[in-house]
């Protein structure tokens, strides 16, 4: 038996049962008030950031999506890098996020967020748009592109005229080391409109212009290489008269016609005497050639030089390519525009007919 004084320092019954209460419930308490500040801390964490301005993030290739969280918390897209991070990984998100600089507005939630990176809703680049005429030299889209403010002039014509290989492309690749070229990539850079992103360099757009040349090159018939064994000719030399029907011809249908009259004339050995061989060489275009022009010193003149001159003359358009490539077999030698403004020609077998065509042009000329 306990004695008196052992049972004086007992709680009663119902004393006891309040103090386990009383620990039960602060216990309890701590718990729920540690679960709800880890709960708030979290949600205040993945909440939106306050609203701001839009900035400018970049997320870079081959950069992991956590270490990206860590600039979204410095730039105040996020509030809490750290629980981001965490999740990104619950949700089984970051291995989509794509590369590139994103504008993204503080107060986006997080869901918006991980959605436009999924989507690689990137910064629009800006860029610029040009046109090049086809039947154009390289001076004249050089001149082009300086004239919109895109390249300095100089520049551009220095990267056309490098010897080099332009390892990007294919058809370049057959223009031949002639020193009598008077710009090397002359008849490559292909006429057409372009898009190109906003501080691109000379040999950059020279790149893409050259590539579309490819590009146009891989949509002729498949038999277009057969035709450059037929005639025992090169692609470069293929392009030089696609050039010259270019700068001679404007109605289509007349293209495969010249083209076959310049391949008549070479077959007898006669001198191509093609005007726009000529304009080539002068500073400024004429708009009727003199006889001492004529006369000119330059290999490239087809008045006194036989043959084909070294390269082309200008871009031609893919009418003239096709025309180069296929053309139309006649008994032709000789042509003259007429003068009435129609663009389109009398074509002559003989010298003496083509003389009687001359005289036609000009008396529909005065009229």
């Amino acid at each position: 038996m306990q004695s008196t004084e052992d049972q004086s320092y007992r709680p009663a019954g119902p004393r006891r049962g309040r103090i386990t209460f009383w620990v039960i419930t602060t216990i309890l308490g701590i718990m729920i008030i540690s679960v709800g500040s880890v709960y708030l801390y979290i949600w205040n964490g993945l909440r939106p950031a306050s609203a701001g301005d839009t900035v400018e993030v970049e997320l870079k290739k081959g950069s992991s999506p956590f270490t990206f969280a860590e600039t979204l918390e410095d730039q105040g897209i996020i509030r809490n890098a750290f629980i981001f991070k965490y999740y990104l990984r619950y949700k089984h998100e970051g291995p989509k996020f794509q590369a590139g600089v994103y504008e993204l507005k503080p107060g986006m939630t997080k869901d918006e967020l991980i959605a436009k990176l999924n989507a690689g809703e990137t910064k629009k680049e800006e860029t610029i748009r040009f046109t090049i005429p086809e039947g154009f030299t390289v001076e004249q889209i050089a001149a082009t592109l300086s004239e919109a403010g895109y390249v300095d002039k100089a520049a551009f014509i220095a990267a056309a005229d490098k010897d080099q290989v332009w390892t990007d492309t294919d058809a370049a690749k057959n223009i031949p080391k002639d020193t009598k070229l008077r710009h090397r990539l002359e008849g490559y850079l292909f006429p057409e409109t372009y898009e190109m992103l906003k501080g691109s360099t000379p040999e950059e757009i020279i790149t893409r212009m050259l590539q579309q040349l490819d590009h146009k090159l891989d949509g002729l018939p498949d038999n277009w290489e057969d035709a450059l064994t037929e005639r025992d000719m090169s692609l470069h030399q293929i392009l030089t008269v696609a050039s010259l029907v270019e700068r001679e011809v404007v109605i289509d249908e007349e293209r495969p016609i010249v083209a076959g009259i310049i391949y008549n004339r070479l077959k007898k050995g006669m001198p191509l005497q093609i005007d726009a061989t000529v304009q080539y060489l002068l500073d400024k275009q004429k708009e009727r050639l003199l006889l001492k022009d004529l006369e000119v010193d330059s290999p490239y003149n087809t008045y006194k030089v036989k043959g084909l001159p070294p390269g082309p003359i200008a871009s031609p358009s893919m009418k003239s390519i096709e025309a180069a490539l296929f053309p139309k077999q006649t008994d032709y030698y000789y042509y003259v525009t007429k003068k009435d403004g129609s663009h389109e020609h009398l074509f002559a077998e003989t010298l003496k007919e083509h003389n009687r065509n001359i005289e036609k042009s000009n008396e529909t000329a005065k009229q």
